[in-house]
């Protein structure tokens, strides 16, 4: 069984055991998170697809830690102006396993 959730601006495709690196999401470690944002679920080859989700259908996580990514250097410049300015960056993310897909 295999399903499209929709979180954080993104799309992720899942089955139930995968884990996945979503943008961070404010709920504890331990606890368990409901995607209803669901665009398509396929069971025993039988495709469902939302118009634009799927109604009815929800897919159950456990949220397993909270971590932060690579850390990345942001460089801007404008040339001949004497403009420089460096940043970094490390972005948030939230580790889910997929426990149960419903339709």
């Amino acid at each position: 069984m295999l399903a499209v959730i929709k979180t954080g601006g993104k799309q992720y495709l899942v089955k139930v055991g995968d884990k996945i690196q979503i943008e961070k999401i404010k709920e504890d470690v331990g606890k368990e998170v409901v995607f209803d944002k669901v665009l398509l679920v396929e069971k025993q080859k039988k495709v469902q697809i939302g118009t634009p989700f799927v109604e009815g259908a929800k897919v159950i996580g456990k949220v397993l830690e909270h971590k932060k990514g690579k850390k990345i250097t942001v460089f801007k410049y404008k040339p001949k102006k004497r403009y420089r300015k460096k940043q970094g960056h490390r972005q948030l993310y939230t580790v889910v396993e997929i426990k149960k897909i419903e339709a």
